[in-house]
């Protein structure tokens, strides 16, 4: 069987510190693999530049010019982390895909090991993370967290799996079939129900530049897998809509008997605070309902998940 042509995907955003460091450990990984015959000498670590606004595209055009192992897309601007990773798949041609983030917080070094989970016949390798020792205290617990509502809410993902993952061909011309905007790749690609296997690795400290994920893009895309895999938050809200209604008529019916039976009914502080706490409730309703109504105006738009610039080192 000939050896399969491996492409390494790092999506890359402001990224000029960590790529000197991360560009030479991939390509070090990609020559061993090669010299080992387990994949073809055609492989290549592709660098996909998401509209970063530092010198991240100086750097790419200047390693790249250094080695002919590495190659980089450009996209022509900052599309998102998702659309790049699918920009570094659609892209470029090979036989099989790996994925991984610039900062090589996870271990490039288990690449070998996914290639090996591939020739034994698997289609998808996740990389799932043994710990969580580099990441904040708050930060461990919202992503505990995000893995139970995903469960509770029937969502299918791998735990403690990112986007450090092996693809094969076949997997990502599936992976296309999928016409979402709203993406969460995690979510998707466990639903194309290929063969899988998983590595398992420390998580590693960043070792130059700052995280790409603060709180609030973390929030976001957490939101953007429940509400773009699940209608558990609207079926909740219909739920919530009809027991506070029950509550209403039942409290309903008492106003009534106290009138009859001439009962005193003070209390304008309590009546103040139900009326803030349904009128709470009622905007966050229409805030959920409002996602759901978001997500199906992104999608109808049909416009593309990213726009390439330019391709340098690729066939």
């Amino acid at each position: 069987m000939e050896c399969p042509k491996l492409n390494i995907v790092v999506p890359c955003y402001n990224e000029e510190e960590m790529l000197p460091k991360s560009a030479p450990v991939l390509e070090r990984i990609l020559t061993d693999l090669i010299k080992k015959e387990l994949i073809a000498p055609t492989s290549l670590v592709c660098f996909v530049n998401d509209g970063s606004r530092d010198k991240t595209l100086e750097v790419l055009k200047d390693l790249t010019k250094k080695s002919a192992r590495l190659a980089y897309v450009s996209l022509s601007r900052n599309f998102g982390h998702q659309s790049a990773l699918l920009a570094g798949l659609f892209e470029t041609k090979a036989d099989i895909y790996v994925t991984i983030d610039a900062d090589l917080q996870d271990d490039p070094e288990k690449i070998g090991e996914m290639v090996q989970k591939y020739l034994e016949g698997n289609e998808i390798v996740y990389g799932v993370r043994t710990n969580r020792d580099t990441d904040s205290w708050f930060k461990e617990k919202t992503a505990r967290l995000f893995y139970r509502i995903q469960e509770w809410m029937g969502i299918k993902t791998v735990y403690n799996a990112a986007d450090f993952r092996l693809m094969s061909k076949r997997a990502v011309e599936t992976l296309k079939g999928f016409r979402e905007k709203n993406l969460f790749l995690r979510g998707i690609i466990h639903l194309l129900g290929f063969q899988s296997a998983q590595v398992f690795y420390p998580r590693a400290s960043r070792a130059a530049g700052e995280t790409k994920y603060p709180f609030f893009k973390m929030f976001s895309f957490a939101l953007n897998g429940i509400v773009g895999f699940s209608i558990v938050p609207i079926r909740l809200v219909t739920i919530m809509g009809m027991v506070i209604s029950f509550i209403g008529f039942l409290l309903l019916l008492w106003s009534l008997y106290r009138a009859i039976v001439g009962g005193n009914m003070a209390g304008w502080a309590s009546l103040f605070s139900a009326m803030m706490f349904f009128n709470g409730i009622i905007i966050f309703s229409l805030g959920v309902i409002g996602e759901y109504i978001g997500k199906i105006f992104t999608e109808v738009k049909g416009r593309p998940l990213f726009i390439v610039d330019q391709k340098v080192g690729l066939e």
